[in-house]
């Protein structure tokens, strides 16, 4: 799991060979989540002017709303299933796959590799990042949340 902004990565941590990523699990990763940003991106903290940008069905059990709400923490929510609007899906995780492919499971420490990946992402191309997804928004408001061509 990654939570990042436009100046660069804010938290991430790999779940638990096994475990399932359930709301109570997740609850778990705001935690440490809100205290990461209040320790990396106080200004954020302070004003409570961070957003949680999330479409996981799981993630919006009554728990999560509450801790969410309990927490101050705003969620910007979007269709599920939708990795045109996703930052994860098509900024980061396509820079996983790149540095992951071809190779067998075997061969490479998905962990160390990604790790790896994440400390190498410099400010701008985050900052490029959210410029793709302001204009993949303004792209999806133009067309009424109809498809659209993101190339």
């Amino acid at each position: 799991m990654v939570f990042f902004d436009c100046h660069g990565i804010v938290h991430h941590e790999f779940a638990p060979e096994g475990k399932t990523v359930n709301a109570a699990f997740y609850m778990e990763v705001l935690k440490r989540l809100r205290d990461c940003v209040r320790h990396v991106r106080p200004e954020f903290w302070e004003g409570r002017r961070w957003i949680l940008h999330d479409n996981a069905p799981a993630h919006s059990a009554l728990i999560m709303r509450e801790f969410l709400v309990r927490n101050s923490i705003t969620v910007l929510e979007h269709p599920p299933y939708s990795p045109d609007l996703a930052p994860c899906d098509f900024f980061l995780f396509l820079k996983c796959k790149l540095v992951l492919r071809g190779r067998h499971l075997g061969d490479v420490t998905i962990k160390s590799e990604i790790t790896s990946l994440l400390k190498g992402l410099r400010e701008e191309e985050f900052q490029g990042c959210f410029q793709q997804w302001k204009q993949r928004w303004d792209k999806c408001i133009v067309s009424n949340g109809e498809y659209f061509d993101v190339s």
